[in-house]
């Protein structure tokens, strides 16, 4: 016999019999609910999109009521004002000059104090003269990048680098604050996708869980119309609702259409799902036990299926917010001067080469938005897993 095989008897501890504790199961307990949330929890990309989504959600609600600015006010003296300006420094005060050629006299801590008022302008010199305290300023544009001369006859030289306090995220060209536009397109979009999750949860699941469990005859004439209502783009939708509807109807109009055929791809993964589940064992067991239909489909069936549903919805919720910000973008969306997502970035491609940062905080808000449900989706999609409970 190998005595490289025998184990020591000084390997094993004794440990102290307790009857109280004879019977206790290692494993923690936790209710369905913390079970999935555990699960969901110990994934740092869906934690992050869940905090993504509370702090879109947040300066959306309480933005605007916070901004000293209203989304539609035009202030025609700051047009086009990036969030960070390259200035000229002419002793204790700073000047931006804009695209337009138009001095902006700016304070020390960034903030838009007034646009100069323009004395005169030589066109022979390419040099425009503006009043800067009593005294002329000229802005030289026959060189690039431009100049800017001091009362004293000198070109300044010296620049720096200051925040737009004013207009944290820039202004648009009608002067109107981009931070308080962007936050009311926050809302359009959140509330056009939300309405949109929540028809699909109410006709989407009924829809394809009576069309699975019924089968036959029903299931086929059901998803026939499925089938056809899917097949017209939603773009025909929203044109002729808007036609129907009278006035100015463009957000409404979107909420309708996709109200009334967003729901069609929800439909098709609850069929898919009830199809399966409901051969299973119990499915069986409480036919045979008197259980109603109803009460199959709504207490053992779709509860079963949630996982797929809840990760469907997930999905569905930043392609609505598309299919806004789209809309909106080609003008069949909300009309001025109310903000949209998509309305911004189509205001912005008029300035794209010019002041680029009008495009970049509205589609970096649709980016952001769109990673933040599909991180969620994913997450969820594991943590409703039955397959992964006691993990």
């Amino acid at each position: 016999m190998n005595n490289s095989n025998v184990m020591s008897e000084n390997l094993w501890e004794e440990l102290e019999f307790s009857r109280e504790k004879s019977e206790t199961l290692a494993l923690k307990h936790r209710s369905y609910s913390g079970d999935v949330w555990f699960r969901f929890r110990h994934k740092p990309a869906s934690l992050f999109g869940l905090f993504l989504i509370l702090f879109i959600i947040l300066f959306a609600v309480f933005g605007p009521m916070l901004s000293p600015h209203s989304f539609e006010k035009q202030v025609l003296s700051f047009v086009n004002i990036p969030p960070r300006m390259n200035v000229f420094i002419m002793g204790s005060d700073y000047i931006y000059v804009t695209k337009n050629l138009k001095p902006i006299h700016v304070a020390r801590d960034g903030e838009l104090i007034a646009a100069l008022p323009r004395i005169k302008e030589d066109l022979s010199k390419k040099m425009t003269s503006y009043d800067f305290n009593g005294r002329p300023v000229f802005v030289d544009f026959s060189v690039k990048p431009l100049e800017l001369i001091d009362p004293d006859g000198n070109r300044v030289t010296e620049t720096t680098k200051v925040h737009n306090k004013t207009y944290l995220l820039g202004s648009d060209k009608l002067g109107r604050d981009l931070l308080t536009r962007l936050m009311i397109g926050a809302r359009i979009s959140l509330l056009v996708a939300f309405i949109a999750a929540l028809t699909n949860l109410i006709i989407g699941i009924l829809y394809g869980g009576i069309s699975a469990y019924a089968g036959g005859n029903t299931d086929n004439i059901m998803m026939r119309f499925v089938d056809v209502v899917s097949t017209i783009p939603l773009t025909l939708y929203v044109i002729l609702i808007m036609v129907i509807l009278p006035g100015d109807t463009g957000i409404l109009s979107i909420i309708i259409a996709l109200g009334s055929v967003y729901w069609v791809n929800m439909a098709r993964v609850v069929r898919g799902q009830i199809l399966t589940l409901k051969e299973q064992d119990y499915v069986h067991g409480a036919k045979i036990m008197g259980t109603t239909t109803w009460n199959i489909l709504t207490r053992h069936l779709i509860p079963n299926a949630m996982g797929p549903i809840i990760v469907t919805v997930t999905m569905l919720i930043p392609s609505a917010i598309f299919i806004e910000a789209f809309m909106s973008f080609i003008g069949l969306g909300v009309s001025p001067p109310m903000a949209s997502w998509g309305t911004m970035c189509n205001d912005a491609l008029e300035a794209l080469r010019t002041n680029p940062y009008q495009l970049f905080a509205p589609s970096l808000a649709i980016c952001l938005t769109m990673f933040g449900f599909n991180f969620v989706g994913d997450g969820l999609r594991d943590a409703l897993d039955p397959k992964l409970k006691g993990r």
